[in-house]
């Protein structure tokens, strides 16, 4: 179990400042949704890359190692998302290789018909499949996700299914609520009624806590921001299907048909991304016999998968004499407290307590959490509930039950 105190130990020395604030001093960081910790892995690749004055495409040695290590990151990209066919690229940021994925789609396919998306999603994609249904002077249809359970169900899409889809949109997992959606079931559904339309996913709050499988998806398009998933800020990456891929796109003329990349990128992104393929490797390899590199990937997403259910069930019931959230008077929970659908996140606040006011209270007990509003980022989870705010805790594997028990007590605490 990776809640093996001296394995947990072993995997919290491969993050850089796993406990500790270089600003504030000791700290828990449960604030994992804003940006995963940072494998030290990739904070000394990129500085060996960003020193390298080299470009790509030159005849010289230094220019051709660039040119493998990118080469051998798409390649590890394909084993991390199961990607067997289609593009992989980089691009500025998640968020914008979501616009350019449904961007792409929306101006490609013939015209009419409607872009579908739902009300769980970020606006990532919400605002974009919003912006180019406009821009193309399509109906832009949203599927209302549950209040209840904080995702959106295959039946709540299939009711708004209709032949003439274009695009359609689904988020992998709520970065407020926290909670997962069937996307292999969703998919299938909309193939069935439109089969011709354009699929894009924002697996951007999933990458970090589950199971990527592209070729079990049925989809078009698939994006994350590696920051998430333990790299680092200033790169997104996107895999597109061929079927997207062949459709008009943004590339230079008379380049390659297939690039979506525009100008040079930053060697050293690629570089740890196979940093976090790399790692992640090594986890599945400690929980597999495994020599297969895709099978590590799955053995290393079940033991982060188990280990994080098992510290979320901690802070929403508690352990020992550790009062679980569920039974903190004054404490509301988003999507209950048996919820199978829930990825390493629990969103809550304490009525009658501004959680602007909750962060500050954690915050000075040493504990590092976020507040989330009812903005354009989290308004669509947050409005329906009658709610104007609340505190996003977001754990990652790395983080331990003592962590946990410890923000329980703080929590009793600050309810008083």
């Amino acid at each position: 179990m990776l809640s093996s105190n001296d394995f947990l130990q072993n995997v919290r020395s491969k993050f850089a400042h796993v406990d500790s604030c270089p600003f504030a001093g000791d700290r828990i960081f449960f604030e994992n949704a804003g940006g995963a910790l940072t494998l030290k892995s990739v904070v000394e690749t990129t500085a060996k890359f960003a020193a390298i004055p080299d470009n790509q495409g030159r005849d010289n040695p230094m220019s051709h190692e660039l040119v493998r290590v990118i080469a051998q990151s798409r390649a590890d990209a394909r084993i991390l998302l199961n990607a067997q066919d289609g593009e992989i690229f980089f691009g500025e940021s998640g968020t914008e290789m979501l616009f350019r994925l449904i961007r792409n789609a929306a101006t490609g396919t013939a015209g009419g018909g409607a872009i579908l998306g739902s009300t769980l999603e970020h606006p990532a994609s919400k605002s974009a499949g919003a912006h180019w249904a406009a821009q193309t002077g399509r109906e832009h249809i949203l599927v209302p996700h549950n209040n209840e359970t904080g995702t959106v169900s295959v039946e709540a899409y299939r009711a708004e299914l209709r032949p003439d889809l274009r695009v359609a949109t689904i988020i992998h997992t709520s970065p407020v609520s926290g909670m997962s959606v069937d996307v292999a079931g969703i998919a299938a559904e909309i193939r069935a009624v439109a089969p011709e339309c354009l699929i894009i996913v924002d697996g951007i709050q999933h990458a970090a806590h589950g199971h990527i499988d592209i070729q079990s998806y049925g989809i078009d398009g698939y994006a994350i921001s590696p920051y998430k998933m333990f790299s680092r800020h200033g790169y997104g990456m996107a895999w597109a299907s061929d079927r997207l891929t062949a459709l008009p796109h943004e590339n230079l003329d008379g380049g390659p048909e297939k690039a979506w990349e525009l100008g040079t990128r930053d060697t050293g992104a690629y570089a740890t991304l196979s940093d976090v393929v790399g790692y992640l490797e090594w986890l599945g390899g400690e929980f597999s016999d495994a020599s297969d590199r895709r099978e590590k990937i799955e053995a290393a997403a079940k033991a982060i998968h188990d280990h994080e259910k098992e510290l979320t069930d901690t802070m929403i019931h508690g352990i020992g004499n550790h009062t679980g959230l569920k039974d903190i008077e004054k404490v509301e929970i988003i999507g209950g407290t048996d919820n199978p659908a829930r990825e390493g996140l629990v969103s809550c606040w304490i009525d009658g307590m501004p959680s602007t006011n909750l962060v500050t209270a954690l915050r000075e007990r040493g504990i590092r959490v976020h507040v989330r509003k009812d903005d354009h980022y989290s308004g669509g989870i947050l409005i329906p509930l009658g709610q104007s705010d609340c505190i996003r805790v977001s754990l990652c594997h790395y983080n331990t039950q003592d962590e946990v028990t410890r923000f329980l007590d703080a929590m009793a605490e600050i309810a008083i």
